[in-house]
């Protein structure tokens, strides 16, 4: 008898705490749009379209006074650009060292 009152026991406990994956709900989430960075994107390809405009022209028939313009819009959009695209930058010691560190732990 005792064996069953234990036997019983775990199998209410082990119900009692069942993993989450069981208890997860089967719909999807509503997914929010972020218009920020819609507008970001679409502002980034007006930039680049613009640079394609430009690299396009037939810049022979230009004055020199156009042609210095146009060079620092290329340099404005261009410095624009690499601003908004960010990334990661990871110099050569910082490389060597995570070398290092993981064959050292492995």
């Amino acid at each position: 008898m005792k064996k069953m009152a234990v036997s019983l026991m775990t199998v209410l406990l082990l119900f009692a705490f069942s993993p989450k994956q069981l208890q997860a709900n089967n719909e999807p989430l509503p997914v929010a749009e972020n218009s920020a960075m819609n507008v970001e994107l679409a502002e980034t390809d007006e930039l680049l379209m613009r640079l394609d405009d430009i690299n396009e022209m037939d810049k022979s028939l230009l004055i020199y006074s156009e042609k210095k313009e146009l060079r620092k819009e290329v340099r404005s959009i261009n410095k624009e650009l690499k601003q908004r695209g960010g990334g990661i930058y990871l110099s050569v010691g910082g490389a060597i060292i995570i070398i290092l560190l993981l064959i050292l732990l492995l």
